[in-house]
């Protein structure tokens, strides 16, 4: 006898063993100089301050980050037990070689080129 699917059996055609963009962590751990994702936008951390409540509340941590790419302020009221979105953030630096044609032709620590990055106009 042939076993067939039914409708609602899930199928997984596609499965992706790549590392998570981000990772949670307790509100409360966050700390100033680190890196937590607000509203979507990955942010470094400017200012954390924690708030305690009454007998039977949560302390209330009030976080202010700068968007990473824009350096736009942000803000976070989140109860100090509670997970947030921490990004992983990985920070490459490169030696600039030469500007040819309005791209930069860009040296990395283990010697290789990369010459696509294209230079802003202004």
């Amino acid at each position: 006898p042939t076993k067939e699917m039914s409708q609602d059996e899930e199928t997984f055609e596609n499965v992706d063993a790549g590392a998570s963009l981000t990772y949670p962590m307790e509100c409360g751990q966050v700390r100033k100089g680190g890196y937590l994702v607000v509203k979507g936008f990955p942010c470094k951390v400017v200012d954390v301050s924690v708030s305690k409540t009454g007998k039977h509340g949560h302390a209330k941590c009030s976080i202010v980050a700068l968007d990473i790419f824009t350096n736009k302020k942000l803000e976070l009221m989140s109860p100090s037990t509670h997970n947030v979105e921490i990004p992983n953030v990985k920070r490459t630096q490169y030696t600039l070689t030469m500007l040819e044609d309005g791209y930069a032709h860009l040296m990395m620590d283990d010697g290789t080129i990369r010459e696509d990055l294209k230079m802003p106009e202004e």
